[in-house]
């Protein structure tokens, strides 16, 4: 057995997944529930933008709260708090787009300013901003309201580039997916600080989701598949699951190893 480092001694601590290219995948299926879920009960229930906000807001807070409260990381409440985000993040953002009348454009700007204010006090609050280690329950709530701001702002730039740009859903997906690969490549190839080059990564996974998940549910007749919004969300969510616990496997598998 060979003895433990102060640095896996952080990883045990740490309640957030190690950032992986799995982590990126199950992120977009997350997102991309988060669209089909979040229109499932606001469109196809018919409740409404206002109530559905309300519904998944509860929803939030009682996974969040079980985040919380765990004390090491714990994949099923780690990403039930994500999906938690994008379902209200989607209702959310509907909600001031549509039902306030604010637009894309407009709720686009307040939303990256709201992200932008939420870092700039984590990193004066704290002096670091994070992502992969999430320590102590300060780093940890600006963590969750970080996610939460930058998933609602994920839903109005998907809504923005497929609808005010006209570009459709499927060449909406290829531009943030485009973008994410530029991303990747700054991550690789330059010295921008990772955590910034993370939480943009973030935010654009959240639209990548959205247009992909308008692309399912969204009628023929506006460029859709019409796969129906809870099928396609069991059906994302069934994928997401199997994601999550195969990536659990492994890395239970490469701990009994190191062990």
């Amino acid at each position: 057995m060979r003895p433990t480092s102060s640095t896996d001694l952080a990883d045990l601590a740490s309640k957030v997944p190690h950032v992986t290219l799995g982590f990126w995948i199950i992120k977009i299926c997350a997102t991309t529930v988060g669209e089909t879920g979040g229109d499932a009960l606001s469109m196809s229930l018919n409740l409404g933008y206002a109530v559905s906000t309300l519904i998944f807001l509860g929803f939030f807070v009682v996974t969040a709260a079980a985040q919380v409260s765990s004390r090491r990381f714990h994949p099923l409440y780690y990403w039930a708090v994500v999906v938690a985000t994008t379902t209200v993040g989607t209702t959310t953002s509907d909600y001031l787009d549509r039902t306030a009348g604010l637009g894309y454009v407009k709720a686009s700007v307040l939303l990256s300013i709201g992200v932008i204010l939420v870092l700039a006090l984590w990193r004066w609050t704290t002096g670091a901003i994070s992502f992969d280690r999430i320590t102590n329950r300060r780093d940890e709530a600006f963590y969750w309201v970080t996610i939460l701001v930058s998933n609602t702002l994920g839903t109005a730039l998907g809504d923005f580039t497929a609808d005010d740009l006209g570009l459709g859903f499927q060449a909406g997906a290829l531009v943030f997916a485009a973008l994410i690969v530029v991303v990747a490549a700054c991550n690789a190839f330059t010295r921008i600080p990772k955590a910034l080059l993370f939480w943009a990564a973030y935010v654009l996974t959240r639209p990548l989701g959205a247009t992909l998940g308008d692309t399912l549910t969204k009628p023929l007749a506006h460029g859709g598949l019409d796969l129906g919004r809870f099928a396609s969300s069991g059906a994302i969510l069934a994928v997401m699951v199997v994601l999550v616990v195969g990536t659990e496997w492994r890395r239970a598998g490469k701990l009994a190893i190191n062990s």
